[in-house]
C-alpha cells in the first residue's frame, strides 16, 4: 500500500514505542496536523470496563474551559410558552409536539444535540429510537433534561460536552482545535480527564484507563501518560 508523503512524514515524527507526556503529545499533535483545514484535537481512551454489562457503562458531561472550537446546533423540546426563551438561550431548533411529529415523519435530525424539559420526555418516546441510535436522545445524566431549559442550552453552547463509552469500552472526545494554544488544550484535557475519572463505574476495581492516545484530525495516534 502506497503511503503519502504527508502520512510518512507524520509517522516519522513519532517514536513508535514511546509514551509521551501530555504536553509532548500536544506538541506532536500540532506538528502532525497537516490537513488543509483546521482540524480537531481528539483523545481516545481504552478503558477496563466490560461494555456488555450495564453497571459498567460510562456516561457523563463536562464543561471544557475553552470549549471544543465547534459550534453545536441545538434542538430544544419545550412546553408551550418556552419557545422564545429557548431560542434566546442559543437553541436553533425549538418546538414541542409539532417538532416531534415532524421528526417522526421525516426521520431527519438536523442538529447536533437535543435538550428537553422533563414534561416533554414522555412525548419523545415516539422518536426515542431515532434519537437514541444517533446518540442525541436527551438524558438527565448528561444534563440535557432540565426544568431550567435556558441554563441547559447556555451550558452546551458555552462548551459543555457529553461523553460515553462505545461498544468496545473506549471513550472518544474532542478537546479543542489544532490552532488552540497548547495551554488551552492541556486545560481542556485535564478537565475532561477529571470528569471521566469521576464517572468510573464502581464495579471496575482494576486500572480504569489502560491506554490513552491523542491525534489531530486525520493525524497519527500519539500515546501519552494519563
Amino acid at each position: 500500500m502506497k503511503v503519502s508523503k504527508r502520512i510518512k512524514s507524520n509517522l516519522e515524527a513519532i517514536e513508535k514505542d514511546r509514551v509521551y507526556t501530555a504536553e509532548e503529545a500536544i506538541d506532536l499533535v500540532k506538528k502532525t496536523a497537516t490537513t488543509k483545514f483546521t482540524g480537531s484535537v481528539e483523545v481516545h481512551l481504552k478503558t477496563a470496563i466490560d461494555a456488555k454489562k450495564t453497571d459498567q457503562a460510562i456516561r457523563g458531561a463536562v464543561t471544557l474551559p475553552h470549549g471544543t472550537g465547534k459550534t453545536k446546533k441545538i434542538a430544544a423540546f419545550v412546553t408551550e410558552g418556552k419557545e422564545a426563551e429557548a431560542k434566546a438561550a442559543g437553541a436553533e431548533i425549538v418546538g414541542g409536539e409539532e417538532l416531534i411529529k415532524k421528526i417522526k415523519e421525516t426521520e431527519k435530525t438536523d442538529f447536533d444535540v437535543a435538550v428537553a424539559e422533563p414534561a416533554m420526555m414522555p412525548k419523545l418516546a415516539t422518536i426515542a429510537k431515532i434519537l437514541g441510535t444517533r446518540g442525541i436522545m436527551p438524558n438527565p445524566k448528561t444534563g440535557t433534561v432540565s426544568e431550567n431549559i435556558t441554563t441547559a442550552i447556555a451550558e452546551i453552547a458555552g462548551g459543555k460536552v457529553n461523553f460515553k463509552n462505545d461498544n468496545s469500552g473506549n471513550v472518544h472526545q474532542v478537546i479543542g482545535k489544532t490552532d488552540f494554544d497548547n495551554t488551552k488544550i492541556l486545560e481542556n484535557l485535564k478537565k475532561f480527564m477529571e470528569a471521566l475519572h469521576a464517572s468510573k463505574p464502581s464495579a471496575v476495581k482494576k486500572n480504569f484507563i489502560t491506554t490513552a492516545t491523542m491525534n489531530a484530525t486525520m493525524g497519527p495516534g500519539i500515546r501519552f501518560k494519563i
